[in-house]
């Protein structure tokens, strides 16, 4: 009932045919546990505009460069000299057979993995334009930040491939091309973890801006307990065995291990190599994060009814 007791009526438009038509609702609130099917429909719809969304992402990150996408190169390249020279020489980390590959099987991913989440914080908040504007799925946003990423990933994907071959040429020593589902489901397994926490990230960010610059410190600590410039063989003897199995659980662990077991063939069969069941630790992280990226979804569906008044 309005002040003057009228009771209130739909809001209504005019078709252009003269039909009147009531108002329909866009992005209509859904409860927590249904919606996540019709969302995924509708960034399907909307697949072209998430490809141009991913094409402003590479255009951005490179504008008025001379290099342009070299730049994605010279950085992990960069990585892998310091290391190299630092832990590889100096510190004597070298024994590890081809130690370059060793480490570039791990970069190549880490930097991935680590893309993904610091583009992904900030996708909503940078393009906040866009939110007040138009509707479409916001969940368009973290996923351009995935797929950008993943095109900065074939560069590097090249440059291992290269190192490869160099060491095949000098160890005599090749990928065995029956281990090549490693390598493919450990990358799946990494972009739906680092999918969702891309969406949660972007979703807290909106409200707390601090979360951007806390994911820059929690991915430095990140990447020094992942096995990527130093062996897990080293690990497994120095922590206690419980201590030892809660290292494992970092989900990067196990991706870079599946990148090492088809890219590095030089250290099959040595004490540097990981012995345990990768495939079975593959296949756990893939249901658990599909179940993650189910709740990640949900939690920025409910979150992103207040993006444009909090942007």
């Amino acid at each position: 009932m309005t002040a003057a007791g009228v009771k209130a009526q739909p809001l209504e438009r005019t078709a252009p045919g003269g039909n009147d038509s009531p108002l329909q609702r866009v992005n209509a609130p859904r409860t927590f546990f249904r919606g996540f099917g019709g969302t995924v429909r509708e960034v399907w719809q909307y697949r072209e505009l998430l490809g141009n969304l991913v094409r402003k992402e590479l255009k951005i990150k490179y504008k008025d460069s001379v290099l342009g996408f070299v730049w994605s190169l010279l950085l992990p390249l960069v990585q892998l000299g310091v290391y190299w020279l630092v832990i590889g020489k100096f510190l004597g980390a070298g024994a590890i057979p081809a130690y370059g590959v060793y480490i570039f099987c791990g970069l190549a991913v880490w930097t991935l993995f680590s893309e993904v989440l610091s583009t992904a914080t900030t996708s909503v908040v940078y393009n906040a334009g866009l939110v007040k504007k138009v509707y479409f799925p916001r969940e368009l946003f973290p996923l351009a930040a995935t797929g950008a990423a993943l095109v900065n990933f074939g560069f590097q994907l090249v440059i291992l491939l290269a190192a490869d071959v160099l060491a095949g040429i000098s160890s005599h020593q090749w990928p065995d091309l029956a281990k090549l589902p490693l390598p493919l489901l450990g990358l799946l397994v990494l972009v739906v973890w680092a999918s969702a926490f891309g969406m949660l990230l972007a979703a807290a960010n909106v409200y707390l801006r601090d979360v951007q610059h806390l994911i820059t410190v929690v991915l430095m600590l990140w990447f020094w307990v992942t096995p990527i410039i130093y062996n897990v063989s080293r690990v497994g003897r120095t922590l206690p065995r419980p201590l030892y199995q809660a290292y494992l659980m970092n989900p990067m662990a196990p991706v870079v291990f599946s990148f090492q077991k088809f890219f590095w063939p030089q250290g099959q069969g040595t004490e540097f190599e990981f012995d345990g069941n990768v495939y079975g630790r593959l296949g756990l992280l893939l249901v658990i994060g599909l179940a993650f990226f189910w709740l990640a979804q949900r939690v920025f569906a409910k979150a992103q009814g207040n993006f444009a008044q909090e942007l």
